[in-house]
């Protein structure tokens, strides 16, 4: 048995049509944070990255992954962003073309902190003498 990270089970368990229409949801929303027109003040004026968007099967709700450029409390702006969902959807809606417009929720893109957890781990002294080991065996 393979051992499959959560992003590829994933992957593998999203169809070619949630992922098209996630992307489309992407950058529709970031078009429309990009011209400045919510004028929440934990928005307003925020450098404001989507990561991903997460669709379900029935496109009826929709998962957006946040960070936030340039420091902030991102969990203000997530506030902000969840209270301007049903706008946000309805602007989405019209500028992709969908029949319905999802239900959209704003987390935290856990990104940024698993490369963070990533990086501690290493810089652990154990796991840099095992690097050098590969490397060293790597070169002969």
């Amino acid at each position: 048995m393979t051992n499959k990270s959560p992003n590829d089970v994933h992957q593998s368990s999203l169809n070619h049509r949630q992922l098209r229409v996630g992307e489309l949801l992407r950058h529709a929303l970031s078009d429309i944070l990009a011209r400045g027109d919510l004028r929440d003040p934990e928005v307003f004026e925020r450098s404001i990255t989507i990561a991903e968007i997460r669709v379900t099967r029935d496109l009826r709700n929709a998962t957006a992954y946040v960070s936030l450029f340039g420091g902030g409390d991102l969990q203000r702006v997530i506030s902000g962003l969840n209270r301007a969902a049903p706008y946000l959807s309805g602007q989405i809606t019209r500028m992709v073309g969908l029949r319905n417009a999802p239900k959209i929720c704003f987390l935290a893109d856990p990104t940024l902190e698993q490369a963070g957890q990533i990086e501690t781990l290493l810089q652990k002294p154990r796991v840099k003498r095992d690097l050098d080991c590969t490397k060293k065996l790597d070169s002969d």
